[in-house]
């Protein structure tokens, strides 16, 4: 379908999804704070030729340029560079909406958004790290930084691991819960204080290794799931 022939429709362009009930019931940052500008970034580029993919790369662009922001270590950087958190964010909502809207989705564009969101996860969290040291000088700080982010990867290897032994496949499943982080993260960066970054990254990767595992090991116990399809 041509985008000529189609208006953006942004129930349409919304995805339907079942995980994080709670944040959408209580806490719908995605639906309320990050979709609205999303949509408007979708409205104007509905009827040229900038595709998804393109989005998607210009997300991780703008959150590469976070982590640069980052190291500057001071206050006012740390401030820019959870705005560019945010629109990073924002554009990466923007890219799948604009897929849906336009019926250009594809197995290609969920994974490429997958992919390069494990780099923008990574290339932040360790400009936070190395920002937040380099306004301190605590080495205990940049330790903590390092033992967080693997921690944050070690949980998110576990869950892929489990998906891919159940087989199941839920991409695009975590935007509530990423939204809320991202506002999070901007607000205690214009607060000036990004090493509460990496403490809400720990406590929520630790127990979430933790219940990883042992999903998986229940799963092991279950005929159903590890019979052979």
């Amino acid at each position: 379908m041509s985008t000529s022939e189609t208006q953006f429709s942004f129930e349409r362009a919304m995805k339907k999804v079942q995980s994080y009930p709670f944040l959408h019931r209580f806490l719908p940052v995605d639906r309320y704070i990050i979709r609205p500008p999303a949509s408007l970034v979708v409205k104007a580029l509905f009827k040229t030729d900038v595709t998804p993919n393109q989005l998607t790369v210009a997300s991780v662009v703008f959150a590469v340029l976070a982590a640069m922001v980052y190291t500057g270590g001071r206050p006012i950087f740390f401030a820019l560079a959870g705005f560019l958190v945010l629109v990073s964010t924002i554009l990466d909502a923007a890219d799948g909406m604009l897929a849906r809207a336009k019926g250009q989705t594809s197995r290609y564009g969920a994974y490429l958004d997958l992919f390069l969101d494990r780099i923008a996860d990574f290339v932040v969290l360790a400009g936070a790290s190395y920002g937040y040291f380099k306004y301190t000088r605590n080495s205990t700080f940049l330790a903590f930084g390092l033992v967080t982010i693997s921690l944050y990867f070690l949980q998110l290897g576990l869950y892929y691991i489990n998906l891919l032994y159940t087989r199941a496949e839920k991409n695009g499943e975590g935007a509530e819960a990423k939204s809320l982080a991202a506002l999070y993260i901007f607000l205690v960066s214009i607060a000036g204080r990004p090493d509460w970054i990496l403490i809400g990254v720990f406590g929520m990767a630790l127990p979430g290794a933790v219940i990883k595992l042992v999903r998986f090991l229940a799963k092991g116990r279950d005929p159903e799931a590890v019979r052979i399809r």
